[in-house]
């Protein structure tokens, strides 16, 4: 049986990082921002060089992640850097677990070369959205968990089917919801291209989580109040204003009485 994550007065902050590579020109741009970024957040979803990063920025990420005392995640995708991860690749399963299964492991390499360790899995961008509902690819990603073993938490959407795969494999599981993203009032995101995919205000943003960690709802797109069952909210750190974006939602948290903390431990 999975380890029930849930919180009551608590929850967790997460940001997608380490997402510059090779020459490419936002890269010093990013350290900055990344290094920003884990003064806000309680957990780190490090790119492991599929949709993007680099050995080096791993590297770099775990150890700022590591310094700061936030807990490491393996932000895994498709071998697409041209895509950047967000375009639905028909990976045959056993190719897929082998791709995860050298992503998380990669990472945690770093990870424990910094003195951590990977202590989650996070699906990245389109795999992230396959994994909700396609079984093979499910299936796939839980295997690679399930070989890899060392009691990582699966971090998922509520409801997705690679959660309830995770749940019966015996895998630890732990749900996220979205600050910076729309909801349809099925509870699923608004597609990002479409009207209210993203939003960019930062006290908008704040408030909603807030509202989120208190009673459990957040405002779809047409005003209704959406149940969402969270146990870390999602600050993308390829949103425009991703920094002020956070510590709005932190300060607010803060503000609100909520304890900010990781859903899983950060080192073991």
């Amino acid at each position: 049986m999975g380890v029930d994550y849930r919180r009551s007065v608590r929850i967790d902050l997460n940001a997608d990082l380490g997402e510059g590579f090779g020459a490419w020109s936002a890269r010093d741009e990013s350290v900055g921002h990344d290094t920003a970024l884990l003064g806000v957040v309680t957990s780190a979803s490090i790119a492991c060089g599929f949709h993007a990063g680099d050995p080096t920025t791993m590297r770099r990420s775990c150890e700022h992640a590591a310094n700061n005392g936030v807990a490491i995640g393996a932000h895994v995708g498709y071998a697409d850097l041209a895509g950047f991860g967000r375009r639905f690749l028909d990976v045959a399963p056993a190719d897929l677990e082998a791709d995860v299964l050298y992503q998380v492991a990669a990472l945690d390499g770093f990870a424990r070369a910094a003195g951590s360790r990977v202590s989650y899995v996070k699906p990245h961008g389109a795999l992230y959205h396959a994994v909700a509902t396609h079984p093979g690819q499910a299936a796939a990603l839980v295997a690679a968990l399930t070989a890899y073993g060392s009691g990582v938490v699966l971090l998922h959407q509520p409801d997705a089917l690679a959660l309830r795969l995770a749940t019966e494999a015996g895998l630890a599981t732990a749900t996220e919801a979205f600050a910076d993203r729309g909801y349809r009032p099925d509870g699923t995101l608004v597609p990002r291209g479409e009207p209210g995919a993203v939003l960019h205000n930062p006290a908008e943003i704040a408030a909603r989580v807030v509202a989120l960690a208190t009673t459990g709802t957040v405002r779809a797109v047409d005003g209704a109040a959406v149940p969402v069952a969270a146990d870390s909210v999602c600050v993308h750190g390829d949103t425009a204003g991703a920094v002020a974006i956070a510590r709005a939602v932190r300060e607010a948290l803060v503000t609100a009485g909520v304890t900010l903390a990781p859903f899983a431990p950060s080192a073991g």
